[in-house]
């Protein structure tokens, strides 16, 4: 039979040692989050709602329900989270703090293992990356933890009429070009002790979100910071303070604050894949 034994590029197989160390690395993230009041959620495969998280939507791997009404598998797993804790499980449950342990899926083939963790109902995002950070010091392994706003390149897109896409693909050529002093400055911030001698120069809107940034830094001191202010995440829903934690050029997880509907909430994932293949 032609691929009778393959494994389809992008998806992934675990045995043995790295079998047992995916265990691991999941069994250590639901440890802390259990001891913090976490408590565990698996959604399904299928959802009807993943457009409303991916900004890519041929990212989407399309199929239809028995109605054939658009569905697709999970890209995503934090919107159906809160959507199904405030939706279905709400008469059921007053509990807001939930984590999952599973894949999503990206066309044609892409599969990531991830552990993930909302806060629902919660707009202090400190709590969510205190966690995230415990969980890797549990990991033995400090890697970079970068503080973005949202909020930053939304409010310079409308100021300095800068097409989204540059952020979204990191043009830092086309903000120098535009010669504005305080711009650049931006573009070369990276500690959160420089955010102060920025604060005069950029317009006052500016002057609020950069302030964010540098009291979520304060408020959960991690030796190894810096921050982004134009960074842009391409996850639809974030709305304001995000991080990302980063070893070389690898992403280990990412987290922010988002809003689904009236709902504001905070949380993060970790790519357990990413982890595995770092030797993490």
């Amino acid at each position: 039979m032609i691929f009778a034994h393959e494994i389809p590029e992008g998806s992934k197989l675990y045995f043995g040692a790295s079998a047992r160390r995916k265990r691991e690395i999941e069994q250590i993230a639901s440890d802390v989050l259990y001891a913090d009041g976490f408590e565990e959620i698996v959604v399904p495969l299928f959802s009807h709602h993943q457009h409303e998280s991916i900004s890519d939507a041929k990212e989407l791997i399309r199929l239809g329900d028995r109605d054939n009404n658009r569905m697709s598998l999970r890209a995503d797993t934090t919107i159906d989270v809160v959507r199904i804790i405030s939706k279905r499980l709400g008469r059921n449950t007053d509990h807001r703090k939930w984590f999952y342990i599973q894949p999503v899926y990206r066309y044609p083939s892409h599969e990531q293992y991830q552990v993930g963790a909302e806060v629902i109902g919660e707009a202090d995002l400190s709590i969510a990356m205190r966690r995230c950070l415990e969980i890797f010091e549990r990991l033995e392994t400090q890697p970079l933890l970068q503080i973005s706003n949202i909020n930053i390149p939304k409010i310079l897109s409308r100021l300095l009429d800068i097409p989204m896409d540059d952020f979204r693909h990191i043009r830092i050529e086309n903000f120098l070009a535009r010669g504005i002093d305080w711009l650049t400055k931006l573009v070369y911030l990276e500690k959160p002790s420089e955010i102060d001698a920025v604060l005069p120069l950029v317009p006052e809107e500016l002057r609020v979100e950069l302030v964010k940034m540098k009291e979520l830094s304060l408020s959960v001191p991690y030796a190894n910071t810096v921050v982004a202010p134009l960074y842009y995440a391409k996850m639809l829903y974030y709305d304001e303070l995000y991080f990302r934690v980063i070893a070389a050029n690898d992403v280990y997880a990412r987290g922010g604050r988002y809003k689904n509907e009236d709902v504001t909430s905070v949380g993060f994932a970790i790519a357990t894949d990413v982890l595995l293949e770092a030797g993490v």
